[in-house]
């Protein structure tokens, strides 16, 4: 059959772009449509603007900090329109940047919501397309819960585009999402309240960096409520009203759930193509992306794996060499991929927690040290610093890092790359450090923590 396109690719975020770009670089005739913005989450309402908002947000503790290096007089104002603005207008660089390499690599760009007819064709403003392969990558949203007053109530979506900055702000939420804006926002000057059901943030992280972190945000003023639910929110004259489930209440000027993501498959007519669902939403594809309809994709956070850009980005290049040359079959190794949380101050991890260590290896050894970092023996700052290194005694392989810390996402980075290579701790201790920094001190830990 003659079809408009050989691939059609239904999301422009990371993932979505790269497959359309590489499989047009291969020769491919290849359409994206997108109904939201070019660049997906992460350009727009993920990682770039947020971490624009986290450099932001620390110039508070930069200038106090400078007072002890003899730095005086910096009476500085915060004024939250310049950094939305800011942040706006670097944002709409970026989607042009999208739009331009798209155009360039001879990708035809469909904006409006795509909706598959069958197996090989998809609707889009009433204009059929049809295709020999299809990808699905449209991504996640967020997730709210039905409760009274939820229309009250914010995302990290609209976090980024407040009209007002808010002087007293509750989050809601245990994710990593959660407590970067928490950090964020307190950081701009908001008194901000962060509320968790469970008695622990963080789930799925190293216990040791969940109680490190903790204690750190305590330290920074943020009123931590764990084991905590919310009943209801309500209006007020004065702002609103958390109302919670042990009958206490909190008032405040903005409510941001951010109680985890869901993927983005409704109302695209995957039951029109036969696309099978987990049980959560997400589209259920095999190790090499496909669906239960053969000739139909899906990467990324639609699939629920692991929801981050870099691995979305690889799906991608998997998608393109798979489908468009002639190489061997390529799929994603999901062990050891390494992650920051830029909360303040940062998390760095690569590969597995203590608990789960345990859980996988007969015994192994823990390196853990806590230390203030050097700029804060003048700042003043009580701000800690947390490392740790987990080895298998059997072989002496290096197979967890995790970091608290400033530069927390850059250190871990580096040593992600030992990890993937399966580096010793033979080989950690055989390494030189730089002096001074605080990453010399992973290659300087000799004794197991008892």
């Amino acid at each position: 059959m003659n079809y408009d396109y050989d691939l059609y690719v239904i999301g422009a975020g990371s993932g979505g772009v790269r497959a359309s770009r590489m499989s047009a670089a291969q020769g491919a005739r290849v359409a994206v449509a997108e109904s939201t913005y070019l660049g997906g989450t992460c350009v727009n309402v993920g990682c770039v603007p947020k971490k624009l908002f986290v450099y932001g947000s620390h110039f508070a503790q930069d200038f106090e900090d400078a007072q002890g290096y003899g730095w005086s007089g910096m009476n500085a104002r915060f004024d939250w329109p310049t950094l939305r603005d800011n942040k706006t207008t670097e944002i709409e660089r970026l989607n042009g940047i999208y739009e331009t390499m798209l155009n360039n690599a001879g990708v035809d760009i469909h904006l409006g919501k795509a909706v598959l007819v069958d197996a090989h064709t998809v609707a889009i403003d009433g204009v059929q397309y049809t295709a020999d392969k299809i990808l699905i990558a449209t991504g996640g949203w967020p997730t709210v819960p039905d409760f009274p007053g939820k229309e009250h109530v914010i995302t990290s979506n609209e976090a980024f585009y407040l009209p007002v900055f808010p002087r007293r702000m509750v989050v809601v939420g245990g994710g990593y999402i959660a407590v970067e804006f928490a950090g964020i926002f307190q950081g701009l000057g908001a008194q901000v309240d962060l509320l968790y059901r469970g008695p622990l943030f963080l789930r799925g992280f190293d216990l040791s960096v969940r109680q490190f972190v903790a204690q750190e945000l305590k330290n920074s003023d943020i009123n931590l409520r764990f084991d905590t639910n919310v009943k209801s929110v309500e209006q007020t004259t004065n702002g609103l009203k958390v109302n919670l489930a042990d009958g206490a209440s909190i008032d405040t000027d903005l409510v941001l759930y951010a109680t985890g993501r869901h993927p983005n498959t409704k109302d695209i007519g995957l039951e029109n193509a036969g696309v099978a669902l987990n049980e959560n939403g997400a589209i259920k594809v095999d190790d090499y992306y496909q669906t239960s309809t053969p000739n139909i994709f899906a990467i990324g956070d639609v699939t629920d794996r692991i929801q981050l850009t870099p691995v979305a980005i690889a799906e991608g290049m998997c998608i393109a060499n798979n489908l468009f040359t002639s190489k061997p079959k390529r799929k994603i190794d999901y062990s050891n991929i390494a992650t920051a949380v830029f909360c303040q101050p940062n998390i760095g991890t690569v590969g597995l927690t203590e608990e789960e260590a345990r859980a996988t290896y007969a015994d192994v050894d823990i390196y853990q040290s806590e230390f203030r970092p050097m700029k804060h023996t003048l700042s003043g700052r009580n701000e800690r610093t947390m490392m740790k290194l987990i080895v298998n005694k059997a072989d002496d392989a290096v197979v967890g890092i995790h970091m608290v810390g400033p530069d927390a996402g850059e250190i871990i980075q580096g040593l992600s790359v030992a990890v993937t290579a399966g580096a010793t701790k033979a080989q950690f201790d055989a390494t030189i450090g730089i002096h001074p920094t605080a990453a010399e001190e992973f290659v300087t830990m000799r004794e197991p923590r008892s």
